[in-house]
């Protein structure tokens, strides 16, 4: 089966599990293009990333003469259907909050696509994220014939679906996958209960090479490590509070959040201003081998998110047996069971997350190894990369019959 992925930046430091899900797919026979609209903007720091650029057929940066051959073979090629994207791509435009002239580039950039999945002799591709990706998607499947599907993450596309078409999305896609429970039912919000059916549950994946071998026990010292931007949605200035209500309490413990991003001064702030500099380490992106090596190191993984889909770091620390402290929002409790492989407390409440601190630090080794051990039992039984990509490809099948 050849099949094209169409993702915005890719390969990113922060969607490791795209390129899983894509090498996943190709451990099971499928040919997958891979299109990406630009590099990404953080740069590569990973070998399995470089590897993966290589590979990867970039529309910005393509360069003006060969973008300008592709869009008039596109055109030539099918002018009706051409002209249809164009024409659907400024009615998103009027309503959206990108406006018009982006969505006349995103119409280029469709029917570059288009022709170079002509070219490539596939016919489905299928976007990740429903924001800008998947309009490229829908539009270059419109103006090539073809079929597009998507995958939806949130939270971003559920703050805002009406201002990226999400619902039309929804509606012209083969299918639209949600990575969990409430990704599905905050999809069928959005469309017409005819449309349900189309709506599928497929969550992201770990691979077997990230959690093999044996891991060793959670050591006993209180070390909490947190992986992902630097962002309002993750939540991390509420654990920084914590974090000083911690100290204020009189226990040692340290600290390390791995990522970057906008809040990053804001972060360093609160550090300050809860005299935490000893306690917090800000360690910057890493790759996916350094991740690993972090969370082994870690006696518990916390992610206090505001908003979220479903994150990938909570499944990699279960995998690696480790206990996770996060919260009762969007699809974490589907995965995280509070007393059973970790503790959830209320988004934004410091003080509750300072108690599911101290009640980590405070847990004997027999409980935190329990814990660590549901965790993975949970996490793989959910989880399973090569599980995930056998049910992509149930759902290709079916979109190209």
């Amino acid at each position: 089966m050849k099949l094209a992925y169409l993702i915005n930046q890719y390969p990113g430091i922060s969607h490791s599990f795209i390129r899983r899900e894509i090498q996943a797919l190709e451990r099971q026979g499928a040919n997958i293009v891979r299109y990406a609209i630009r590099k990404s903007a953080h740069g590569i720091i990973s070998d399995e990333d470089r590897a993966e650029e290589k590979r990867t057929a970039y529309i910005v940066g393509a360069g003006a003469e060969a973008l300008a051959r592709a869009i008039a073979g596109a055109v030539l090629r099918r002018p009706a259907s051409s002209f249809a994207a164009i024409f659907q791509a400024l009615k998103m435009g009027a309503r959206s909050e990108a406006g018009l002239v982006r969505h006349v580039f995103y119409a280029a950039e469709a029917l570059a696509l288009a022709s170079w999945m002509a070219r490539d002799g596939v016919a489905h591709v299928h976007a990740h994220f429903g924001t800008n990706s998947a309009t490229v998607a829908m539009l270059a499947a419109k103006a090539g014939g073809g079929s597009f599907s998507l995958t939806v993450h949130g939270p971003e596309e559920f703050d805002k679906p009406a201002l990226i078409s999400l619902p039309d999305k929804i509606r012209a896609a083969a299918f639209t996958a949600g990575v969990s429970s409430f990704g599905m039912s905050q999809l069928r919000r959005l469309v017409e209960p005819e449309y349900w059916d189309k709506i599928k549950i497929v969550p992201c994946g770990v691979e077997p090479a990230f959690y093999a071998g044996e891991t060793p026990a959670a050591p006993a010292a209180a070390r909490f490590v947190c992986v992902g931007r630097l962002c309002e949605q993750k939540g991390q200035l509420t654990l920084i509070e914590a974090a000083g209500e911690v100290k204020k309490r009189g226990r040692s413990f340290q600290l390390v959040l791995v990522g970057d991003g906008d809040m990053r001064a804001d972060i360093e702030a609160a550090i300050i201003r809860h005299d935490l500099e000893d306690v917090v380490t800000l360690a910057g992106w890493k790759t996916p081998g350094q991740v690993r090596d972090e969370l082994v190191a870690a006696r518990a993984f916390v992610l206090p998110s505001y908003a979220e889909g479903l994150p990938v770091s909570i499944m990699e620390a279960m995998t690696l047996q480790r206990p996770v402290i996060s919260t009762y929002i969007a699809g974490i409790p589907e995965l995280v069971c509070d007393g059973e492989n970790g503790w959830l407390a209320p988004a934004g409440d410091a003080v509750a997350l300072a108690d599911a601190l101290m009640a980590a630090i405070d847990a004997p080794a027999d409980e935190i190894a329990a814990m660590g051990a549901a965790g993975k039992r949970r996490a793989l039984a959910r989880h399973d990369i090569d599980a995930v990509a056998a049910r992509l490809l149930s759902l290709f099948a079916e979109a190209r019959s």
